[in-house]
């Protein structure tokens, strides 16, 4: 079957068209596709020649020694935590008159705790002629000696630092009692 020269035109001409037309497409599919290689070589490779999972994994593996590293620091904290509640950091002083014929207060009781309220409260008694010390241990805010009641107000204070943070108190005492 021969066909006429205008059908084959006709043919030809609609041959063409979709030539081009091919032609075209497969020019813009190429340029995409180079875009994505590229784009999959930058994931796959990296700038660095590292892939992407490569990259994830370095950091995955930061922080799980970041993490780690937390541990251990909250570790330490806890431990100097309990370090300090052991710290004699509660410190009070009360000065008084020991006689009544020396003035000047150069007498004193001073208290030195921990969070516990354990400790030893030191008294200097200064006299004329002498001055004497004495140091006595203190548990849970009371000793097995007996107490002046300069000891027991300077361990009144001590006990009370904790409290007195937000300003209220003077925990220098300053007795004006006179012993005999």
């Amino acid at each position: 079957m021969l066909l006429d020269s205008q059908t084959l035109e006709v043919v030809a001409l609609a041959s063409g068209a979709a030539a081009v037309l091919s032609l075209g497409l497969s020019l813009s599919l190429i340029t995409r596709l180079g875009r994505v290689k590229a784009a999959y070589d930058t994931l796959v490779a990296g700038d660095t020649g590292a892939s992407f999972v490569d990259a994830v994994r370095t950091q995955s593996a930061g922080v799980d020694g970041l993490r780690a590293d937390v541990r251990v620091l909250r570790d330490d904290l806890a431990a100097a935590r309990a370090d300090l509640s052991d710290a004699l950091r509660h410190v009070a002083v009360v000065r008084y008159d020991a006689f009544g014929d020396m003035g000047g207060r150069m007498s004193f009781s001073a208290a030195l705790l921990d969070d516990a309220g354990d400790g030893l409260v030191l008294t200097s008694i200064n006299g004329r002629s002498e001055t004497r010390t004495y140091a006595k241990g203190v548990k849970a805010g009371s000793s097995d000696h007996s107490l002046s009641p300069e000891e027991e107000q300077a361990i009144s204070y001590a006990t009370r630092a904790a409290d007195a943070r937000d300003g209220d108190g003077d925990l220098t005492g300053s007795s004006r009692r006179r012993r005999l």
